[in-house]
Protein backbone atom coordinates (compact mmCIF):
# COMPACT_ATOMS: atom_id res chain seq x y z
CA UNK A 1 0.00 0.00 0.00
CA UNK A 2 1.53 3.30 -1.05
CA UNK A 3 0.53 6.21 1.28
CA UNK A 4 0.31 10.25 1.27
CA UNK A 5 2.61 12.07 3.49
CA UNK A 6 2.10 15.39 3.57
CA UNK A 7 5.43 17.78 5.48
CA UNK A 8 4.75 21.10 6.03
CA UNK A 9 8.16 23.17 7.29
CA UNK A 10 9.28 26.65 5.82
CA UNK A 11 12.84 24.96 6.24
CA UNK A 12 13.61 23.43 2.76
CA UNK A 13 16.42 21.14 4.17
CA UNK A 14 14.72 19.70 6.52
CA UNK A 15 11.95 18.71 3.91
CA UNK A 16 14.76 17.47 1.84
CA UNK A 17 16.57 15.21 4.68
CA UNK A 18 13.54 13.38 5.31
CA UNK A 19 12.37 13.33 1.74
CA UNK A 20 15.81 11.54 1.22
CA UNK A 21 15.01 9.01 3.85
CA UNK A 22 12.09 8.66 2.84
CA UNK A 23 12.79 7.41 -0.99
CA UNK A 24 12.77 3.82 0.03
CA UNK A 25 9.26 3.74 1.37
CA UNK A 26 6.35 3.02 -0.21
CA UNK A 27 5.06 6.97 0.13
CA UNK A 28 4.20 9.85 -2.13
CA UNK A 29 5.71 12.95 -0.47
CA UNK A 30 4.05 16.35 -0.92
CA UNK A 31 5.29 19.55 0.48
CA UNK A 32 3.97 22.90 2.27
CA UNK A 33 6.24 25.56 3.50
CA UNK A 34 3.34 27.02 5.89
CA UNK A 35 0.09 25.90 6.91
CA UNK A 36 -1.79 28.04 4.33
CA UNK A 37 -0.47 26.13 1.70
CA UNK A 38 -1.02 22.56 3.78
CA UNK A 39 -4.54 23.20 4.01
CA UNK A 40 -4.63 23.94 -0.01
CA UNK A 41 -2.85 20.68 -0.91
CA UNK A 42 -5.07 18.71 1.46
CA UNK A 43 -8.12 19.73 -0.68
CA UNK A 44 -7.17 18.03 -3.42
CA UNK A 45 -4.98 15.36 -2.08
CA UNK A 46 -6.32 12.75 0.29
CA UNK A 47 -3.15 12.90 2.82
CA UNK A 48 -2.64 9.52 5.28
CA UNK A 49 -0.25 11.59 7.39
CA UNK A 50 0.94 15.13 8.30
CA UNK A 51 4.28 16.36 9.34
CA UNK A 52 3.92 19.45 10.99
CA UNK A 53 6.41 22.13 11.79
CA UNK A 54 5.40 24.78 14.46
CA UNK A 55 7.33 28.19 13.89
CA UNK A 56 6.24 28.92 10.08
CA UNK A 57 4.75 32.39 8.75
CA UNK A 58 1.00 32.54 7.81
CA UNK A 59 -0.26 29.72 9.47
CA UNK A 60 1.63 28.27 11.86
CA UNK A 61 1.83 24.46 13.22
CA UNK A 62 -0.07 24.98 16.27
CA UNK A 63 -3.03 26.31 13.53
CA UNK A 64 -3.02 24.24 10.95
CA UNK A 65 -2.93 21.27 14.04
CA UNK A 66 -6.36 22.96 14.98
CA UNK A 67 -7.96 23.56 11.73
CA UNK A 68 -7.19 20.07 10.57
CA UNK A 69 -8.83 18.24 13.78
CA UNK A 70 -12.18 20.36 12.72
CA UNK A 71 -12.79 17.90 10.23
CA UNK A 72 -10.49 15.02 10.50
CA UNK A 73 -8.65 12.31 12.64
CA UNK A 74 -5.51 11.19 10.48
CA UNK A 75 -2.09 10.86 12.06
CA UNK A 76 0.28 13.95 12.92
CA UNK A 77 3.66 13.98 13.75
CA UNK A 78 5.43 17.44 15.12
CA UNK A 79 8.74 17.96 14.41
CA UNK A 80 9.84 21.01 15.62
CA UNK A 81 12.69 23.41 17.33
CA UNK A 82 10.62 24.36 20.12
CA UNK A 83 11.56 22.26 22.96
CA UNK A 84 9.72 23.27 26.11
CA UNK A 85 7.24 20.86 28.14
CA UNK A 86 4.51 23.10 27.62
CA UNK A 87 4.83 23.37 23.69
CA UNK A 88 5.05 19.33 23.58
CA UNK A 89 1.91 18.74 25.76
CA UNK A 90 0.18 22.06 24.20
CA UNK A 91 0.88 20.19 20.62
CA UNK A 92 -0.76 16.97 21.73
CA UNK A 93 -3.37 18.47 23.94
CA UNK A 94 -4.40 20.30 20.75
CA UNK A 95 -4.63 16.99 18.87
CA UNK A 96 -1.19 15.81 17.58
CA UNK A 97 -0.64 11.62 18.22
CA UNK A 98 3.34 12.55 18.28
CA UNK A 99 6.24 15.23 18.73
CA UNK A 100 9.97 15.28 17.69
CA UNK A 101 12.26 17.90 18.50
CA UNK A 102 14.84 19.31 16.24
CA UNK A 103 17.73 18.49 15.75
CA UNK A 104 16.50 14.93 15.00
CA UNK A 105 17.97 11.74 13.98
CA UNK A 106 16.25 10.92 10.67
CA UNK A 107 15.71 7.25 11.84
CA UNK A 108 13.78 7.74 14.26
CA UNK A 109 11.77 10.25 12.29
CA UNK A 110 11.07 7.68 9.79
CA UNK A 111 10.23 4.76 12.55
CA UNK A 112 7.51 7.20 14.15
CA UNK A 113 6.20 7.72 10.57
CA UNK A 114 5.69 4.30 9.84
CA UNK A 115 4.54 3.33 13.10
CA UNK A 116 1.57 6.10 13.19
CA UNK A 117 1.02 4.99 9.63
CA UNK A 118 0.75 1.31 10.86
CA UNK A 119 -1.67 2.03 14.00
CA UNK A 120 -3.64 4.55 11.99
CA UNK A 121 -4.94 1.94 9.18
CA UNK A 122 -4.66 -1.21 11.40
CA UNK A 123 -7.64 0.46 13.74
CA UNK A 124 -10.10 -1.26 11.16
CA UNK A 125 -10.60 1.78 9.14
CA UNK A 126 -10.63 -0.36 5.78
CA UNK A 127 -13.57 -0.29 3.31
CA UNK A 128 -13.19 -4.65 4.12
CA UNK A 129 -13.56 -4.26 7.38
CA UNK A 130 -16.55 -4.63 9.11
CA UNK A 131 -18.53 -2.28 10.73
CA UNK A 132 -18.62 -2.36 14.38
CA UNK A 133 -20.20 -0.18 17.36
CA UNK A 134 -19.29 -0.22 21.08
CA UNK A 135 -22.25 1.38 22.91
CA UNK A 136 -21.96 2.30 26.70
CA UNK A 137 -25.11 4.40 27.80
CA UNK A 138 -26.08 7.04 24.68
CA UNK A 139 -22.06 7.16 24.28
CA UNK A 140 -21.52 5.10 21.19
CA UNK A 141 -18.30 4.43 18.89
CA UNK A 142 -17.95 3.82 15.32
CA UNK A 143 -14.75 1.71 15.35
CA UNK A 144 -14.81 1.33 11.61
CA UNK A 145 -14.67 5.16 11.14
CA UNK A 146 -12.83 5.98 14.28
CA UNK A 147 -16.00 8.03 15.84
CA UNK A 148 -17.52 8.57 18.75
CA UNK A 149 -20.76 9.46 19.22
CA UNK A 150 -22.92 11.14 21.89
CA UNK A 151 -26.43 10.89 22.00
CA UNK A 152 -25.86 10.22 18.35
CA UNK A 153 -23.62 13.44 17.52
CA UNK A 154 -20.42 12.72 15.99
CA UNK A 155 -17.53 13.62 17.49
CA UNK A 156 -14.14 13.54 15.91
CA UNK A 157 -11.43 11.60 17.57
CA UNK A 158 -7.52 11.20 17.29
CA UNK A 159 -5.96 8.20 16.46
CA UNK A 160 -4.70 7.89 20.43
CA UNK A 161 -8.01 9.21 21.93
CA UNK A 162 -9.59 6.53 19.49
CA UNK A 163 -7.54 3.75 21.08
CA UNK A 164 -7.85 4.79 24.67
CA UNK A 165 -11.60 5.28 24.36
CA UNK A 166 -12.03 1.85 22.77
CA UNK A 167 -10.32 0.50 25.60
CA UNK A 168 -12.30 1.39 28.33
CA UNK A 169 -15.40 0.56 25.96
CA UNK A 170 -14.86 -2.22 25.84
CA UNK A 171 -14.76 -3.27 29.41
CA UNK A 172 -16.70 -0.12 31.42
CA UNK A 173 -15.99 -0.24 34.83
CA UNK A 174 -12.57 -1.44 34.60
CA UNK A 175 -9.96 0.72 36.10
CA UNK A 176 -6.94 0.99 33.80
CA UNK A 177 -3.92 2.20 34.97
CA UNK A 178 -1.73 5.10 33.39
CA UNK A 179 0.85 2.58 32.01
CA UNK A 180 -2.04 0.83 30.36
CA UNK A 181 -3.75 3.26 29.02
CA UNK A 182 -0.26 4.34 27.78
CA UNK A 183 1.04 1.60 26.46
CA UNK A 184 -2.27 0.65 24.52
CA UNK A 185 -2.61 3.98 23.13
CA UNK A 186 0.62 5.21 21.97
CA UNK A 187 2.07 1.18 21.50
CA UNK A 188 5.15 2.57 24.00
CA UNK A 189 5.96 1.34 27.25
CA UNK A 190 4.69 5.13 29.57
CA UNK A 191 7.81 7.29 30.19
CA UNK A 192 6.16 9.69 31.75
CA UNK A 193 2.53 10.62 32.59
CA UNK A 194 1.67 14.32 31.34
CA UNK A 195 0.77 12.68 27.79
CA UNK A 196 -1.81 10.69 29.40
CA UNK A 197 -3.38 13.19 31.58
CA UNK A 198 -3.48 15.90 28.69
CA UNK A 199 -5.25 13.08 26.28
CA UNK A 200 -7.45 12.57 29.25
CA UNK A 201 -8.58 15.64 29.47
CA UNK A 202 -9.71 16.06 25.78
CA UNK A 203 -11.16 12.97 25.68
CA UNK A 204 -13.14 14.49 28.61
CA UNK A 205 -13.87 17.92 26.74
CA UNK A 206 -14.88 15.86 24.16
CA UNK A 207 -17.45 12.72 25.52
CA UNK A 208 -17.88 14.64 29.02
CA UNK A 209 -15.96 14.95 32.04
CA UNK A 210 -18.59 12.86 33.92
CA UNK A 211 -17.97 9.88 31.94
CA UNK A 212 -14.38 9.19 32.88
CA UNK A 213 -13.76 9.09 36.78
CA UNK A 214 -10.25 9.25 37.95
CA UNK A 215 -9.46 6.75 40.51
CA UNK A 216 -6.94 8.67 42.48
CA UNK A 217 -3.68 6.53 43.13
CA UNK A 218 -4.82 4.09 40.54
CA UNK A 219 -5.87 5.36 37.23
CA UNK A 220 -8.87 6.06 35.32
CA UNK A 221 -12.56 4.31 34.48
CA UNK A 222 -15.12 4.90 32.11
CA UNK A 223 -18.81 4.85 34.13
CA UNK A 224 -20.92 2.10 33.06
CA UNK A 225 -24.07 4.52 33.94
CA UNK A 226 -22.89 7.43 31.51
Amino acid sequence: MTYNILHVDDEKEIIKLLKMYLRNEQINHYEAANGREALAIMTEKKIDLLIVDIMMPEIDGFELIRTVRKNSNLPILVISARVEASDRIFGLEIGADDYLTKPFDPHEAIARVNALLRRYHALGVSKEAQIARLNVGNLALDTNACIAYVKEQAIELTAVEFRVLKLMMEQPGRVFTKEQIYEYGWQDPLIGDNNVRVMMSKLREKIGAERIKTIRGLGYRLEVSS
